[in-house]
């Protein structure tokens, strides 16, 4: 699969351009490689879907931040096509129509030859409305990315019907009101002259068309409620908050118009031995007395679910932080992954017995066990410093 280009490049338009200059660039755009412009021409098609994608992330500003601090990899679902992430490949023609068709203004209408309009207007391509869910992940989850199915409980095209509505073909009529269009037209005179409005038919509802016989399953509506399970891969990386968008995988629409979106919110659940800093993880080892004196080797968890063993070498103090490189949250934007840090915490035992304590009162002799701390280990919060740059 080819490389996403950069939006502003698809657009010809710099980081810092306005919401109207990218919405000027988008129609030239869209305009010059609209299809019927270009009949026949796959790689026009493909162009007009790629500045629509642009568009779609670039014309608002939630998407536009987050692509601007994560790139491609940071949209993951958020310009996607149908149960994937691969952008308006997954939509159809009136998607992007019924999103964007204002923005062609007169010289195009919401649709083309291809799809069954005049390519001047035609009734409005309806959208389903989108589906909210939030999905907890765990930090492995986070960790390798996953692939989740859920269960939602939605409305889906009639199986009976088709999603048309009426009970067959010989049922479903063109509106004699509207001649198919959806809209009709008034033209009033004023005190500034003729004006000419334009508003959704009365009769048809704006659909253009007009149901003798509805179906007996969907009474005339096109949609049922049912509960379909959906799959949908979550990239490695994401965070708390990030919404992720499966398109075409929310409520059916009347009419066989276009499915709303599935938007999934990410949660992350609590991880008992492991904090997340950013992609750093963050671990506390309790280890004892001789231990830190003497040196030894410890197993800690990693964030894949396994363990990583370490070296604690002799005369670690207490405080001292360990790092593991490269094992800790990969970066949503594809630049390597954070480190493992280990907070290294002296553990001191609460009961002694009487040759323990006669133990530890020679030691508590020895000049060696006199604290002689550097200038590094006064300063604790200049060593956090560097640590975490």
């Amino acid at each position: 699969m080819a490389e996403k280009r950069d939006y502003y490049e698809v657009l010809g338009v710099s980081k810092d351009a306005s919401a109207e200059d990218i919405k000027k660039a988008y129609r030239k755009m869209a305009l010059k490689y609209h299809p019927d412009r270009n009949p026949g021409d796959a790689t026009a098609e493909e162009k007009f879907k790629e500045a629509a994608e642009a568009y779609d992330v670039l014309s608002n500003p939630d998407k536009k931040a987050r692509y601007d601090k994560f790139g491609h990899a940071g949209m993951s679902g958020a310009a996607g096509g149908a149960g994937g992430y691969e952008g308006f490949g997954g939509f159809s023609m009136e998607d992007i129509f019924s999103r964007f068709g204002d923005i062609f203004g007169g010289g195009f209408g919401g649709g083309f030859s291809g799809f069954g309009s005049s390519g001047r207007g035609g009734a409005r391509v309806q959208k389903g409305s989108n589906i909210r869910i939030r999905v907890k992940l765990s930090l492995s989850e986070i960790v390798n990315g996953v692939t989740k199915t859920v269960k939602i409980k939605k409305a889906v095209r009639c199986p009976q019907c088709g999603g048309r509505g009426a009970e067959s073909e010989a049922d479903v009529h063109t509106c004699e009101t509207c001649h198919g269009t959806g809209v009709v037209t008034r033209v009033v005179q004023s005190f500034m002259g003729r004006m000419q409005t334009t508003s959704p038919c009365p009769t048809c509802g704006g659909e253009g068309k007009v149901i003798t016989k509805p179906c007996s399953k969907c009474h005339g509506a096109g949609v049922v409620e049912a509960t379909e399970e959906v799959s949908f891969k979550v990239p490695a990386g994401v965070v708390e908050g990030m919404q992720l968008t499966v398109h075409g995988k929310g409520n059916a629409a009347k009419g066989n118009g276009v499915n709303g979106d599935l938007l999934v919110l990410i949660e992350e659940e609590e991880n008992g031995e492991l904090q997340r800093d950013g992609n750093d993880l963050i671990y506390t080892l309790f280890i004892s007395i001789p231990d830190l004196v003497l040196g030894t080797s410890a197993e800690i968890p990693s964030a894949d679910g396994g363990k990583v063993r370490i070296k604690v070498d002799a005369g670690t103090q207490s405080g001292a932080i360990l790092r593991v490189r490269g094992k800790g949250v990969p970066d949503i934007n594809g630049y390597g992954r954070g480190d493992l840090l280990v907070y290294v915490q002296a553990w001191t035992p609460k009961k002694l017995d009487r040759e323990e304590k006669e133990m530890l009162e020679k030691l508590r002799k020895s000049d060696n066990f006199a604290p002689q701390p550097t200038k590094m280990d006064r300063n604790f919060f200049e060593r956090l410093k560097k640590m975490f740059s």
